[in-house]
């Protein structure tokens, strides 16, 4: 029999067990060079530096592996991530794609090279996919860093006070962990194509200096996974929908305004699932237009340039440029204009200066500081329309080609005059029936149903945040789904605002609504929310959550969801007999596990 012991040492065999993929293949070319008795070249240089072998600089020496993630809430930090990672693969870099949703955030203190873009949310705060990643670097866990080297594109709103917060905030905290900057952080507005073209472009020279450094032969097997963009209609080409339906759901005393809205998609190839949002482009109101070329003494005739257009100074702020968010830019823009004393001052003092933005729509800083400007300079002053994204209410299961929104309509006053959003108000008032909207489909898949239909769900929303339970429910129902769906949902008066009320007593005389919790905040004089039906409902959604339960929140960020947050915690650590800490980990832990997810805005 032969001997099939091996010819190496416990000494040789433990240094193998040491070594990299990288170092063990070298030291196999080296092993077979040897054993041929080689005296070429490759045998000699390979014997050469095997005397001077140091496993420290072998590794130095492995390929370049760069992570690229995003943090994404309507898909464009997705969009330009991908962009990245393909850049970056077609330079020869091996990229790994990921999706902060589908990333374990404890993996960052194993990276070596990180490229991050996210988006902001709310009054600042990360999206929603990447809450438990930001949460780990500000936490108590949070890992050093002196190995990561980093770049960030925050994208943002500067009609927002906290603009790219999120973007500042991951890049302040790798830099405090101990990362190294590849780049100072960069910061897009809405319109961020340019600054994420130029990102991009200075972070693939940067990464490709550094790969040149790295074994160029060697790879670790993994490639950038490129997600796939919509095919014929998408952002940039919208599809034009007819519009079916325009029906008002709240009534007609109630103080909100809600639309139930129902598009045709047919002929279009845009395919959504319940989760998903619809982008839609508007246009301004005609009597907006007039005010404000009214208030700079600007002829609606004259001829200007925007978004690569030659067109009426008119025409151009009807259907191109935003005329309903103000932002600090255009104040300070107009101000060095006007040349009026009052309006320098607030624009001198940043407190006052994001008060007055907040609080003042722009057709009513030109009324209130008024001076004559040419059609260019007026022109000027605005960003290009973006187009508005609203949860989407249906599911295709249940109403084919078609798609629902619910829409609540902005309607204020503002020094005696009336003022409206927008989408809002164009979907409301300025579109009729049978008339188009330019539309396009933006899929969200941090909000999605469980896969294991089984499984039940707890629905919570607020206003208009009730949109995408009915599309799940519907889906639910579609299924013939085995698992249970609550709903807790509030809204101002039970009379008034109760958004599809006939639709949710038929789930549950179907049997598709197994529990449902309304809070009505002025039916009575001490206001019920939603989150204090999850402390009533502490013990039933503990169980709940023990059989599996996903729970879903949609509607405002700033409050309603931040309240709920709360109240989950509260619920967790009183029927868990859990700390706060753990009640925490134990929140963050469902939402790594798809358990916890929020659309909110």
């Amino acid at each position: 029999m032969p001997n099939t012991t091996l010819p190496l040492t416990p000494e040789a065999l433990q240094t193998l067990s040491g070594l990299t993929p990288t170092q063990l293949a070298w030291l196999s070319g080296y092993a077979w060079a040897r054993s041929q008795g080689a005296q070429n070249s490759l045998a000699s240089n390979l014997a050469e530096s095997a005397v001077n072998f140091n496993p420290v600089l072998a590794t130095q020496a492995e390929p370049l592996k760069v992570t690229v993630l995003s943090g994404s809430q309507t898909g464009n930090a997705k969009s330009v991530a991908n962009q990245l990672a393909e850049r970056l693969k077609t330079e020869g870099v091996d990229v790994v794609r990921t999706q902060l949703k589908d990333y374990k955030a404890k993996n960052i203190a194993d990276e070596k090279l990180v490229l991050l873009v996210t988006s902001t949310q709310g009054e600042g705060e990360a999206p929603e996919e990447g809450v438990v990643l930001l949460k780990l670097l500000n936490g108590k866990k949070a890992p050093k860093l002196p190995q990561l080297q980093f770049a960030v594109l925050g994208l943002g709103d500067s009609s927002y006070p906290n603009f790219c917060q999120a973007g500042k905030d991951f890049d302040q905290r790798f830099a405090e962990l101990g990362a190294s900057r590849l780049l100072d952080v960069a910061l897009a507005d809405l319109d961020f194509k340019a600054t994420a073209e130029k990102w991009i472009e200075d972070v693939v020279a940067v990464v490709k200096e550094k790969a040149k450094s790295a074994v160029a032969t060697a790879t670790s097997g993994q490639t950038a996974t490129i997600l796939p963009e919509s095919a014929k209609y998408n952002k940039d080409n919208p599809f034009a929908a007819t519009l079916i339906t325009n029906q008002r759901l709240t009534d007609r005393e109630a103080e909100k305004d809600v639309r139930h809205l129902e598009f045709d998609l047919s002929g279009s190839g845009l395919h959504y699932q319940a989760g998903d949002v619809l982008g839609v482009y508007f246009e301004n109101d005609p009597a907006l237009v007039a005010e404000i070329l009214a208030a700079v003494a600007v002829n609606g005739e004259d001829i200007v340039e925007v978004n690569g257009k030659t067109l009426p100074i008119s025409t151009a702020l009807q259907t191109e440029l935003e005329l309903t968010q103000n932002t600090p830019a255009f104040v300070k823009a107009y101000a060095a204009l006007a040349n009026h004393a009052a309006l320098n001052a607030i624009v001198a003092d940043s407190a006052q200066l994001t008060q007055f933005v907040s609080n003042t729509p722009i057709v009513d800083v030109l009324n209130a500081y008024p001076t004559p400007l040419t059609a260019v300079q007026l022109s000027a002053l605005f960003r290009p329309i973006t187009p508005r994204l609203y949860s989407i209410s249906s599911s295709p299961e249940e109403v084919g080609e078609e798609v629902h929104l619910s829409v609540g309509v902005v309607r204020y006053a503002h020094n005696g005059k009336a003022r409206a959003g927008g989408a809002s108000s164009y979907l409301a008032d300025r579109v009729e029936e049978d008339g188009q909207v330019r539309v396009f489909v933006e899929h969200n898949d941090n909000f999605r149903l469980p896969q294991d239909n089984s499984k039940p769900i707890i629905m919570i929303g607020s206003g208009t945040g009730i949109a995408p339970f009915r599309a799940f429910v519907q889906q639910r129902a579609a299924e013939q789904a085995e698992g249970k769906n609550w709903l807790i949902f509030g809204n101002q008066h039970f009379a008034l605002d109760f958004l599809y009320q006939t639709e949710w007593q038929q789930f549950a005389k179907d049997g598709f609504l197994h529990k449902y919790s309304f809070a009505w905040s002025r039916d009575q004089a001490e206001k019920i929310y939603v989150q204090d039906k999850i402390r009533e409902n502490a013990e039933d959604l503990w169980q709940w959550l023990q059989q599996g339960a996903h729970i879903y929140v949609c509607g405002d960020a700033a409050r309603m969801a931040k309240d709920v947050n709360q109240a989950l915690l509260e619920v967790i650590a009183q029927q868990g007999k859990l700390s706060a800490d753990d009640a925490e980990e134990y929140l963050d832990n469902l939402r790594e596990e798809k358990r916890y997810q929020r659309d909110v805005y």
